[in-house]
């Protein structure tokens, strides 16, 4: 039954409109990488790692603040941060202090909300019909929602972690659900940020990395369109 509905959506427009966007911007960063615009990006995103690393264990704990921060309230792509982080860090312990201080930093904002600023999360997120929309799932499958949720972006990852304090999900289901779900992402995008860093040397696989990263892209617009097309058949009482 379950292979009759893969099929079955495998069919769909938007399945093939979808595999149709990743298979161009493949194709884009082919023609970047040949204008030689992602080496470009990879020197930008060095350009803070000397006064970081200048700044010695004062420059480290800076990068692991602002791991914090981006993931509570973003100000700058994820990968930029994590990106600093891998090269004052290393790979391994880069991965690390963002995986850590991302889901360190998404617990507070679900504790934030839940307990300090209850009605102003839900006045925030009123304005915003998906996440209002996100949030009434998380109501019946918590768990697994706020595990999609971090494993494809469908959401701001800061809009689940507020939205979810304003929920009826428990605590233990939002930490399991973040403690595992950012695990992929996270690292996709140290790796990312890494193989930025030294492109000659993993080209080849920053391009695979990034081709990953633009279908989980892609599943999280069809899933936003899902949700709203569910929203827009509820019968309006």
């Amino acid at each position: 039954m379950a292979s009759l509905k893969w099929l079955t959506f495998i069919r769909t427009k938007r399945f093939i409109y979808g595999m149709t966007i990743v298979l161009v911007i493949i194709a884009v960063l082919s023609i970047l990488y040949r204008k030689s615009d992602w080496r470009h990006m990879g020197a930008s995103m060095e350009q803070l790692t000397p006064w970081l690393i200048s700044l010695g264990m004062l420059g480290k704990a800076l990068g692991i603040v602002l791991v914090f921060l981006q993931t509570l309230f973003p100000f700058v792509p994820f990968v930029l941060i994590a990106g600093a982080n891998v090269a004052l860090f290393g790979i391994k312990w880069g991965f690390v202090v963002n995986y850590v201080m991302s889901v360190l930093s998404s617990v507070t904002a679900f504790i934030i909300a839940r307990y300090f600023a209850h009605d102003w999360v839900e006045r925030k997120l009123s304005s915003k019909p998906l996440v209002q929309q996100f949030n009434k799932k998380m109501e019946h499958h918590g768990f697994l929602y706020i595990l999609m949720g971090r494993l494809i972006p469908v959401i701001p990852s800061s809009a689940i972690s507020f939205g979810a304090g304003v929920t009826s999900v428990s605590f233990r289901q939002f930490v399991l659900g973040t403690a595992i779900g950012k695990i992929p992402m996270v690292l996709l995008e140290s790796l990312i940020a890494h193989d930025l860093f030294h492109f000659k040397a993993y080209k080849g696989r920053l391009f695979v990395l990034l081709a990953i990263f633009v279908i989980l892209m892609v599943l999280g617009s069809l899933f936003k369109k899902r949700l709203d097309a569910r929203k827009q058949d509820k019968p309006s009482s």
